[in-house]
């Protein structure tokens, strides 16, 4: 079963009297262990669908499953235990709480689950220790370089053990070297049965995943799958975006 689905998902807003239609039609399908990257102009409606993957909003019209859960027919409540349980998010800031430990940031989802202290310290130092940071749970975010931060943000998005990790432009703070350490990190992470799916508007992040899904005015106008780029920290900078496919699906506009 597919761990999401969109069939024909419409979002609109209100802008003043005018409707704005965010997303447009939108049909998808995630598998387990997918890796999905998903580009697009500003505007293109990339970050209403991952709203709409975590449980942060609901469709106007049209169907939307997680782990097989109709978000429309769950309320608030049931859509904030739906996220706390399935998925985890990963954002270009990093978000973390600057005046207490890389240790206390990722407890910070198992605080709102009620998790107690003693638990709730062993996984995010387990955590921690996923990301290749254990040795570093005591140090407060601003005596972390900028990749460092951002694996604390992953282990935090991972404390909970989701199945899907929501990405948002991760690598867009980082300079080259450390975006491949990132990746790579995720990559394993995805080899381990974690289902990623991440924004970006770089084509060299792109190439790493196995799926990238282009997005424009709303709608997903092309869906490519290739054969993802490995990613390693010693990786030299790539002579060319290109990417190599295996099929491509374009779209109607």
């Amino acid at each position: 079963m597919s761990l999401v689905t969109l069939q024909e998902v419409f979002r609109t807003y209100l802008s003043g009297s005018e409707e704005v239609r965010a997303l447009d039609g939108v049909s998808l399908e995630v598998e387990p262990g997918e890796s999905v990257a998903i580009m697009g102009a500003s505007g293109s409606g990339k970050s209403t669908l991952m709203n709409l993957l975590g449980c942060l909003d609901r469709p106007t019209r049209g169907r939307c499953l997680l782990a097989g859960r109709d978000l429309a027919q769950l309320s608030a409540d049931e859509r904030a235990s739906l996220r706390n349980r399935e998925v985890g998010f990963v954002f270009q800031q990093f978000n973390l709480l600057p005046r207490v430990t890389a240790q206390e940031n990722v407890e910070l989802p198992l605080v709102y689950a009620e998790v107690s202290p003693v638990e709730r310290r062993r996984r995010a130092l387990a955590a921690l220790d996923r990301v290749g940071l254990a040795q570093r749970a005591r140090h407060l975010p601003n005596q972390l370089s900028g990749g460092q931060q951002q694996r604390v943000a992953i282990a935090r998005a991972l404390v909970n053990r989701p199945r899907l990790l929501l990405a948002d432009e991760p690598t867009g703070n980082l300079d080259s070297r450390t975006s491949r350490r990132i990746m790579a990190l995720l990559q394993q992470l995805g080899r381990e049965g974690l289902t990623l799916v991440m924004v970006t508007h770089e084509p060299d992040v792109a190439r790493h995943a196995a799926r990238v899904l282009v997005m424009r005015d709303g709608r997903i106008v092309s869906d490519t799958r290739q054969v993802p780029v490995e990613a390693a920290e010693d990786e030299p900078a790539p002579a060319s975006t290109a990417m190599t496919t295996e099929s491509t699906v374009s779209l109607p506009t």
